[in-house]
This record gives structure tokens, sequence and C-alpha cells, in this order.
């Protein structure tokens, strides 16, 4: 949505069905799907005939997130994505961007949060990029966060796990056509607008 928001026509990629996912998207392997990309040559990438003219991925976080060192083992059971897909993302010769967690090897990233946009949200996520990107200032965090979903009023809300209230949750979001399970995994939507004007900006020039 945020990428929509700055102006892109947008083609959403994943492994597993998005069935809420508000563009058009394809079922398939992203990698893979990157790969067939790259395949056709710096100049003139296209899908079904349009113009592909930049890149994001996010790749799974749970290898990389804080979470995951709850438990002895629980990050192996994850793939570690970032450096692959790098490769593929380089290769494509296209401008990209590549969002993950706090802790994720990316290569000179901003870090974006919530309050950057007026979002009663603390949600950092760092972005790599081929192209200079900036973050606004960021704001100090002067509200107590709650844990892990478990909110209440007075709090700022993690939007994690089981959180609720739902209705609060899509509103500091910002979507409000996810499900919990979406929502939890999700950046939003204030964060790919940012990054992706300065995109277009760059393809403009």
């Amino acid at each position: 949505m945020g990428y929509h928001n700055a102006g892109f026509d947008v083609l959403g990629v994943d492994l597993n069905p998005q069935r809420n996912y508000p563009f058009e998207f394809r079922q398939c392997d992203a990698i893979r799907f990157a790969r067939d990309v790259v395949r056709t040559g710096v100049d003139g990438m296209t899908f079904d005939g349009r113009t592909i003219s930049a890149i994001h991925a996010s790749p799974p976080c749970q290898y990389y997130s804080a979470m995951s060192a709850c438990r002895p083992g629980l990050a192996a059971k994850y793939p570690a994505l970032v450096e692959p897909i790098r490769e593929l993302l380089i290769a494509s010769g296209l401008p990209y961007v590549m969002e993950n967690v706090v802790g994720a090897p990316l290569i000179d990233p901003i870090t974006l949060c919530g309050t950057m946009f007026g979002l009663e949200l603390y949600r950092h996520r760092l972005f790599e990029s081929n192209i200079p990107l900036v973050a606004p200032e960021h704001p100090r965090h002067v509200i107590p966060a709650s844990k892990a979903g478990h909110w209440t009023p007075g709090t700022i809300m993690s939007v994690s796990g089981h959180v609720a209230p739902m209705s609060h949750a899509r509103a500091i979001m910002g979507m409000d056509w996810t499900t919990r399970d979406e929502l939890v995994e999700a950046i939003p939507p204030a964060y790919a607008e940012h990054v992706g004007r300065q995109l277009l900006a760059h393809l403009d020039a």
C-alpha cells in the first residue's frame, strides 16, 4: 500500500497465498521469480509485458529477530535469506530496497520507526538500498511500550503475537484489510511510502 501511495503500480509475490493483498498478486517462490527477472536482462526487464522499474524485498525475518533468541535453536529453524536475495537484487541491475528487522545483516540501512510518521508505534525496521535513502528525525520514545501485544491504554501498543484489540492495532498500523497474522508480519504503509517516494524520485531523475 505504501508503494502504491507513493505512485507505483504494485505487483506482489509470495510463496504463500495472500487473499487480502490489495493489489495484483502472484503466488510463487519469490527467489525463483527474482532469478527469472534477472535472466530477462538488465535492459527492459518485463513481467507479463510490463516493465519492472524497481524491486522491494522483505526476506523472512525470524532468523534475525530477537524474538527467536528466546529459545535455544529456534532461530536455526528459519532460513537466512538476506545474503542470497541481495545477490539477486544486485544482479538485476534495478534500483532495489530490502527491508528487515533490527539485527539483520543489511548494508548501510536507514532505520524507520512509527514515531517518525506520527504513529503511536515503536516498530523499528531497517531498509537497505542501492540508492541513497534518508530517514526522518527520530523522536525520543517517552511513552512506555506494552509487552508483546498485551496493550493497556496509556502505553504504546506492540503489534506482535496475539495482539489485541485488533481495531486499535489496525488503526495505528494504517492497515484495515488484514488479519491478525498478516498484521504482525507487516510494516506500516507509511514506511514504504516514505521509501517509495525517494525511489520514484530516483527513477524520475
